[in-house]
């Protein structure tokens, strides 16, 4: 069994921030993979599932941020899991908007959830680090993480959260490496050399993509 963190703060209110993308990303997950209903559960919200042969649960802790830790710890408590079968999904300042990095320990680099987790479960957890990029001075921090996601940032939101969740057993099995490849080529496709053949395969793709608005465009169209 492994449990899957989304880090963010609950509420209406908060739900575009780009802080809240670890919220988005174990949405989708649950979403994607057919998950149980989301349910109360150590001060937030839980949903089980499968991923591969591997037993998940998913938390989103509603303790707001910078207690996240309090939630994760219950949790693990509970289920008996050891902090190296913790995946934090988060939002990293140091990552370009639509980067995405996967880190096993190390220090929480200010982060205050990571910060919280930390002081609760220790340092042990592993991290998916989801570039949001930075604003470019420290002072500018907290109002750019609380700020919503511009509506010019759903191209790249939804493909990296589509590409995550699609990718979710490789994480889930503990191949980093092709969790990383999988999401990587959703978010810059290959291409044959072949012009012909380009010309052939990319006429069928637009109405795949077009073919229904993503879970984000959708949150994004809800609070228009």
């Amino acid at each position: 069994m492994k449990l899957f963190v989304g880090l963010g703060n609950p509420g209406a209110k908060y739900a575009r921030n780009r802080h809240n993308i670890g919220y988005i990303a174990v949405e989708r997950i649950a979403e994607e993979h057919g998950f149980s209903p989301w349910r109360k559960k150590f001060q937030g919200q839980v949903s089980e599932g499968r991923l591969g042969n591997v037993k998940i649960v998913l938390l989103k802790p509603e303790t707001f941020m910078n207690l996240s830790g309090q939630s994760v710890g219950e949790a693990i408590r509970f289920y008996k899991i050891a902090p190296e079968d913790v995946i934090v999904f988060h939002d990293e300042l140091d990552l370009a908007p639509g980067k995405l990095r996967v880190k096993q320990g190390g220090g929480h680099a200010g982060h205050n959830g990571l910060r919280s987790l930390h002081q609760h479960i220790g340092d042990a957890y592993e991290r998916v680090r989801l570039g949001i990029g930075h604003p470019g001075h420290k002072d500018r921090v907290a109002g750019y993480v609380l700020h919503d996601f511009a509506k010019a940032d759903a191209a790249w939101l939804d493909d990296l959260i589509s590409g995550l969740a699609e990718a979710a057993p490789m994480l889930a099995a503990g191949d980093s490496s092709k969790f990383l490849n999988a999401v990587a080529l959703r978010l810059s496709p290959q291409r044959k050399n072949n012009k012909p053949e380009s010309k052939r395969s990319e006429a069928p793709e637009k109405p795949e993509v077009q073919k229904q608005k993503s879970p984000f465009k959708r949150l994004l169209d809800k609070f228009s």
